[in-house]
C-alpha cells in the first residue's frame, strides 16, 4: 500500500542506508545487550569507555621504550590486574589487549553470566531474576545487581543465600538438608 517513489525521491534515498546508521554501529550495542541481558544502557556506555580507557593506557605505554623501567612494571601491573578481574583469559603480551580487552570480555565478569556457567542457573535472565530476588551472595554479601562484576578470586565465594528456598531445594535433593538449618 505504500506509493512508488518519484524519480527525484529515488534519487536522494540512493544513498541512505535505512537498515544500518553509524550511530549503531551495527547493532553490536544491542546484540551485547541482549546476549547478556544487560538492562541498563548507561552499563554498556561504561564498559565501552572502560575498554577505551584500557585500551589508551595500553597505547601510551608502548609509546615508551621497550626497556623502560616504568613501562615494564606497568604493562605487568595492567596485565595482571585484567587477569585477575578475569577479562583476560591468559597474561599475554600489551599489543593483544586491542583484540582481547572488549565489551564482552568485560560482560562475562557480570554475576549473572558467572551464574550460568557455573550452573546455578540455566538462562542468563533467570540468573538476573535471582539476583534481584536476593537469592544470591558473594562471600557475607547479599547482591542485587545484576552488574556486578566477579572477579576470579570471588568466584568460589558466589553461593545461594542461607536462608534461600533454592538452597534448601538443592539440599533436599542432594539428600545433605540438615533439620537444624530449617529452624
Amino acid at each position: 500500500m505504500v506509493r512508488h517513489l518519484k524519480h527525484h525521491e529515488q534519487k536522494l534515498l540512493k544513498k541512505v542506508n535505512f537498515l544500518e546508521w553509524k550511530q549503531d554501529q551495527g547493532h553490536r550495542d544491542a546484540d551485547v545487550m541482549r546476549r547478556y541481558h544487560i538492562q541498563k544502557r548507561e552499563d554498556y556506555i561504561k564498559y565501552n569507555k572502560l575498554c577505551g580507557k584500557i585500551r589508551q593506557l595500553a597505547y601510551k605505554l608502548t609509546q615508551l621504550p621497550a626497556d623502560d623501567a616504568v613501562r615494564l612494571k606497568h604493562e605487568e601491573l595492567l596485565l595482571e590486574k585484567l587477569y585477575a578481574m578475569g577479562i583476560l583469559a591468559t597474561r599475554t603480551k600489551v599489543s593483544d589487549l586491542e583484540n582481547k580487552v572488549t565489551v564482552s570480555a568485560i560482560c562475562r565478569r557480570r554475576i549473572g553470566v558467572v551464574m550460568c556457567r557455573l550452573k546455578m542457573a540455566e538462562t542468563i535472565s533467570g540468573a538476573v531474576k535471582l539476583i534481584e530476588q536476593g537469592h544470591v551472595r558473594v562471600g557475607p554479601d547479599v547482591i542485587t545487581d545484576p552488574a556486578y562484576l566477579v572477579t576470579r578470586n570471588m568466584e568460589d565465594y558466589l553461593t545461594w543465600v542461607d536462608s534461600s528456598k533454592i538452597k534448601t531445594s538443592i539440599l533436599r535433593y542432594r539428600n545433605e538438608l540438615d533439620d537444624f538449618d530449617l529452624l
